[in-house]
């Protein structure tokens, strides 16, 4: 007998909007403890080193579901001079929302990681399409995730475009 994934659900059209946003970020946030615990044996150094976007050339890919976890409840904050990732203190040293980091930034693309010999790639795999699934299910014309910088941008320029 087949366990029920959390998308197989009906629900009345009437409801999705919401009820279908809260029910994709607590799948996203299981999603997440999912990753964490994967990654539970390996350590990072801490240094936010990955964080600094514009000089490692690299940043976390989003789908919807993740960046409205990260952007949920809290201001969205300027973009920082040093090209390093919104959501650094002001250091540019530690995660200020470290709790809903997203998928990417949970699942360490830094040569310092130490740990087991190997990472855990079939469960990593697993969950991305997981991750996926809940993505389309939320916005089915989304068909890929897009750099947290982008995400960012745009949620920027369509604030500035608001009237008071």
């Amino acid at each position: 007998m087949r366990t029920r994934d959390w998308d197989d659900e009906e629900e009345a059209p009437a409801t999705r909007g919401s009820h279908q946003k809260e029910r994709a970020l607590k799948e996203v946030r299981a999603i997440f403890r999912q990753a964490d615990a994967a990654y539970g044996p390996f350590s990072c150094p801490a240094s936010g080193e990955c964080c600094q976007l514009s000089r490692t050339g690299r940043q976390p890919w989003l789908w919807l579901p993740e960046w409205e976890l990260l952007t949920q409840g809290r201001p969205l904050p300027p973009p920082r001079e040093d090209g390093g990732c919104p959501y650094l203190d002001a250091a540019g040293k530690r995660c200020t929302v470290y709790a809903d980091r997203p998928f990417g930034c949970r699942t360490f693309f830094c040569e310092r990681i130490r740990g087991p010999a190997r990472q855990p790639a079939e469960t990593v795999g697993a969950l991305l399409e997981r991750l996926e699934r809940v993505s389309q299910q939320r916005e089915p014309s989304l068909r890929a995730p897009r750099p947290l910088l982008e995400w960012h941008a745009e949620a920027l320029a369509r604030a500035s475009t608001k009237t008071p």
